[in-house]
């Protein structure tokens, strides 16, 4: 979520003849991956500095959100706001397609042969897809936060290829690209689990008993009913706010233990237990796990929005509903 989450309630793969189902994976595939770039780059600029806060850099501890978001500029340029951004976009795109693909499948599977209630089974269903996006993903989410961590003039790698080599070198092999998976994991399970929850519980709400006010035929199957632009964009938005809010000092540990040696304190941050409880005594609650808080809601609302009503309106072009 991404995290970081991208989520939807599309219907069960359809039954039909091999060739039909795997046309529909791969459209699922596109579906996915389009819209976790598109609500990507919307927030670009404030994942940046969602990053420098987080991790307290030390050019911009001593700033908050807004004053953050105006010192970058002057001191990077505007392209300082999309630092690592490109590093995201191979990212998003494979793990947009892969969390809509496996929530697909694992809605199905939890909905058909276990026969659990409908709300159970999308937020178990969720919460795995996130799980299984994350952990395909990972090593390129690591390289990103790297990246958007530095500070023009204070270069430490010079692009994706050289973090990648970097890392590798210098910090243990692979396992150098999973520092933070464990708390990226803890924390990936209710944000998205609660965000397919959410947004699914009142998607279904939204569309029994006010279908005509909420809801329209859908441009590739009238007979399927689909939420009308505004009220996706405000079902998102409430989708992540609530998931955020509580899965967002997991997501300060997450960072802190990805940056690993480019922080001073690394060592500080060996763990999950050891990162929350240095956090916590060292910055408190507010200036530490909570820092940047009102950053990711201001995130999220734009970045749940963009990503629903793209993912919607790709059904429709991509002929999924």
């Amino acid at each position: 979520m991404t995290s970081e989450a991208v989520v939807s309630t599309s219907p069960a793969i359809s039954s039909g003849p091999p060739a039909e189902r795997d046309y529909h994976f791969v459209r699922s595939f596109v579906a996915g991956g389009v819209a976790g770039c598109c609500a990507k780059s919307t927030i670009a600029p404030l994942d940046r500095i969602k990053i420098l806060l987080q991790a307290q850099n030390p050019h911009y501890k001593h700033l908050g959100v807004f004053a953050t978001l105006k010192a970058v500029p002057k001191k990077e340029g505007f392209l300082g706001l999309y630092k690592g951004n490109g590093a995201m976009m191979v990212r998003i795109f494979p793990y947009g397609a892969i969390q809509f693909m496996a929530f697909e499948k694992y809605n199905k599977l939890l909905g058909k042969q276990f026969g659990i209630s409908e709300h159970i089974h999308r937020l178990i269903a969720g919460s795995m897809a996130g799980l299984t996006a994350v952990i395909f993903t990972y090593p390129l989410d690591v390289i990103r936060a790297r990246l958007a961590f530095q500070v023009t003039g204070e270069h430490r790698y010079t692009g994706i290829a050289n973090a990648f080599q970097t890392i590798y070198l210098e910090e243990g092999g692979v396992s150098g690209f999973y520092r933070g998976l464990i708390p990226t994991l803890i924390g990936m399970a209710p944000y998205a689990g609660v965000s397919f929850f959410t947004f699914g519980t009142l998607k279904s709400l939204g569309l029994k008993h006010f279908p005509e006010r909420l809801g329209k035929p859908s441009s590739d199957n009238p007979d399927v009913q689909v939420l009308k632009v505004h009220v996706n964009l405000l079902c998102g938005g409430v989708a992540g706010a609530i998931a955020q809010t509580i899965s967002y000092p997991l997501d300060v540990a997450r960072r802190r233990m990805q940056l690993g040696t480019v922080l001073p304190d690394s060592e500080k941050c060996s763990s999950l237990r050891k990162t929350l409880k240095y956090v916590y005594t060292e910055f408190g609650i507010k200036k530490g796990l909570y820092r940047g808080l009102s950053l990711n809601y201001i995130r999220c609302i734009p970045s749940q929005a963009v990503a629903f009503t793209t993912y919607e309106f790709m059904k429709q072009i991509l002929h999924l509903n």
